[in-house]
């Protein structure tokens, strides 16, 4: 059995075996964290060292481990209060730095644990401090028995302090032997190996965000040399973009699956691929020619327009298995937008092309796991890529949701068309309008039609929300031909979300009578009339349609094949049916004498536009929406007819069908089925029937 020295002795040569590296990989860990503060610059060498400062972290725990079980069973029975209390913090720091360490590198800089890395960076610098206090103490104490050493040799109690000479000099037996060399190996390691890996790196991996159009002898729009026109899309210097960097969504939703999965079912991502659009896109194509169709690309295919494919020889996002036709609106064609270059719409975005991170858009799946495990570790600059500050604004939206035809386009003039940010400018939304000007508080579009979700994406918030990537709009065809039972749920539940009301005003009348009792006026109670019919009478009854939610017109988009009409039936007790109006005809049809939301374009031979060819419009003859926070009263004349047994019932529908029946059997050909009506909003009344008292002479 090993006396209590010798097995001390065998604690500390343990300890001296295992520190080296502990102390090494410590300095190394200081070295990387106080090189990416101080020089907080996302480039190739800065992401190299954050990767080295991951896997030196684990490495230092592993160590640690090992450390802190020999330490402890060498030191424990030591009566040395300050460094036991100082030894017992620092490895409760340790302890933190190493939680904090490895919940980072296991599931990233999560949104919702934003706190993690700040702890982590005090805990690091306290840890520092609480280092030097804790071997400041064995100094002390040591310094402290050595002195005691001294006075009892001088007064020959006992043996001279020489023969202690382990005692009086030897403050850190675990220390390494070579100790001087810990920085130039803690530096070799660290900024050495990051120099040479990005030297390495940056000679064989370039990842350029622009590049030349896809397609040779690129055409130019009206004598134009701008690469994108008639789409207002502006990039860096007119550059075109390289796939990788507006395409590859795919990727995205390897971290942000539960994002992605609302985007697939979203308008945005079949904004190509929706079967109306392919018919309208190639409609202009062969009209206009491949150049033209930049004029809507911009903001339903902008891989097909940034990439450079929209000339002759070149595919629109119409063609099917086509990169733009898949991708839509990709993840990167919004959250690359870096500014709104103007507010008149047809695609007026800048986009800059966000820094890549190490191994960006590779295929090699070791390579891609890496490209992704440092942007989890290190996000700075991917929030600030994908967050940029017009993406939080209605501004944002209104590059798309805005639109205007020139004379190129449709050899006339300057047309205004779709203009969802003014109408919301306008509303009492906005709060910059006359309703109520310059609050601060006010409703964007993303507050409606990107609602704040629970989730457990990487990027959520505190309260772990993100917001909607599913787009709840007025599109009820798209998710019906694509049998998405979901997204047809969220659509019509969006719809009918008390945004658009309808009321029938009772008709109060003026000789509307209680009894036949003759009483004075003035001792009427009630201030409004009792309501009721007569028989074989003629009556008008006025319907009130309010958009009180809706933060633009209704209806909204592409208010010339939508469909939005009121319905209003009227029938007697017994059900039969004394009046409708907006019934649907036998070829689904609506009645043609409903009362329609809706505009009628015109070509420049005042012939109706019906198939959406928008190059030919040149105007409108007709256009009925009602404003946000405004009201459309609708009349109705009826006759109550003899036999009608009261009470009367009568109710007013406002429905919606995506789009109008002729143009649904044109643009979706071969796929077309019957579309959802949906009923927005509804009111029924019940009116009493009388007979009229015949006049007594």
């Amino acid at each position: 059995m090993k006396n209590p020295k010798q097995h001390n002795a065998s604690l500390v040569s343990v300890e001296k075996r295992h520190n080296y590296w502990l102390y090494a990989s410590y300095l190394s860990l200081i070295l990387s964290s106080l090189i990416t503060w101080l020089w907080p610059v996302h480039n190739v060498f800065n992401q190299w060292l954050t990767m080295i400062h991951s896997v030196t972290g684990i490495l230092f725990v592993a160590i640690l481990v090992i450390f802190t079980l020999t330490h402890f069973k060498r030191t424990l029975g030591m009566r040395r209060a300050g460094s036991m209390l100082s030894g017992v913090l620092l490895i409760a720091l340790f302890g933190y730095l190493s939680y904090s360490g490895l919940r980072i590198i296991w599931v990233g800089r999560l949104e919702s644990e934003a706190h993690l890395l700040s702890h982590h960076m005090i805990v690091a610098c306290g840890s520092v401090v609480i280092l030097i206090v804790h071997g400041l103490t064995h100094i002390y104490y040591l310094q402290k028995k050595n002195r005691g050493l001294a006075k009892t040799s001088a007064s020959g109690e006992k043996k001279s302090s020489a023969s202690h000479p382990q005692e009086r000099t030897d403050y850190f037996p675990s220390l390494p032997n070579k100790l001087k060399t810990l920085p130039i190996i803690a530096s070799l390691y660290t900024v050495g190996l990051s120099l040479a890996l990005t030297f390495v790196y940056s000679a064989t991996y370039q990842n350029s965000p622009t590049g030349t159009a896809a397609v040779a002898d690129y055409q130019y729009y009206d004598h134009s040399k701008h690469p994108f026109r008639p789409s207002q899309t502006e990039t860096e210097a007119s550059a075109f973009i390289q796939p990788a960097f507006i395409a590859g969504s795919e990727t995205c939703a390897d971290c942000h699956g539960q994002i992605a999965k609302q985007w697939y079912s979203s308008m945005h991502k079949q904004a190509a691929s929706d079967p109306a659009y392919v018919t309208n896109i190639s409609l202009l194509a062969d009209n206009k020619g491949m150049v033209a169709t930049r004029y809507c690309e911009g903001c339903h295919a902008p891989v097909a327009l940034l990439t450079g494919q929209l000339s002759e020889g070149g595919t629109h996002g119409g063609i099917a298995d086509t990169s733009a036709f898949n991708e839509g609106i990709s993840c990167l064609s919004c959250h690359n937008i870096s500014k709104a270059v103007h507010l008149k719409g047809v695609a007026s975005y800048q986009y800059s092309p966000h820094q890549p991170y190490l191994f960006y858009a590779s295929q090699n799946n070791i390579l891609k796991s890496l490209h992704h495990f440092l942007l989890r570790i290190k996000p700075q600059q991917h929030k600030r890529d994908m967050s940029r500050d017009v993406l939080q604004s209605s501004e944002h939206c209104a590059t798309c949701h805005v639109q205007f035809m020139d004379r190129g386009m449709n050899n006339w003039g300057w047309v205004k068309m779709q203009d969802e940010y003014t109408a919301w400018l306008q509303s009492p939304f906005s709060k910059q309008s006359h309703h109520s000007f310059a609050e601060q508080t006010f409703t964007r579009c993303h507050d409606c039609h990107m609602p704040l979700v629970n989730s457990k994406d990487p990027s959520a918030n505190q309260s772990g929300q993100v917001r909607a990537h599913h787009f709840p709009g007025a599109n009820t065809m798209m998710p019906t031909l694509n049998g998405d039972i979901d997204q047809l749920r969220a659509t019509v539940k969006f719809l009918q979300s008390n945004k658009m009301r309808v009321s029938i005003e009772p008709p109060h009348r003026q000789d509307a009578t209680q009894s036949t009792q003759h009483i004075d006026e003035s001792l009427r109670a009630q201030t409004e009339t009792p309501a009721y019919f007569y028989l074989n009478e003629t009556t008008k009854i006025r319907v009130v349609v309010t958009n009180s939610g809706v933060g633009h017109n209704f209806p909204g988009g592409t208010v010339d094949i939508n469909q939005a009409w009121l319905e209003f039936v009227v029938s007697d007790a017994s059900g039969a049916l004394i009046y409708h109006s907006g019934f649907l005809q036998d070829d689904l049809q609506v009645d043609p004498e409903a009362y329609f939301y809706r505009s009628q374009p015109i070509d420049r031979f005042g012939n109706q536009i019906w198939q959406h060819d928008l190059f030919n419009r040149v105007g409108e003859t007709y256009k009925n929406v009602i404003a946000a926070g405004e009201s459309d009263i609708v009349s109705y004349n009826f006759s109550v007819p003899a036999w009608a047994q009261s009470p009367i019932t009568m109710t007013a529908v406002l429905k919606y069908r995506k789009f109008n029946q002729r143009y649904a059997k044109w643009a979706l050909k071969e796929k077309y089925q019957e579309l959802p009506i949906v009923d927005i909003a509804r009111h029924s009344l019940l009116v009493p029937v009388r007979e009229q008292a015949p006049v007594i002479k």
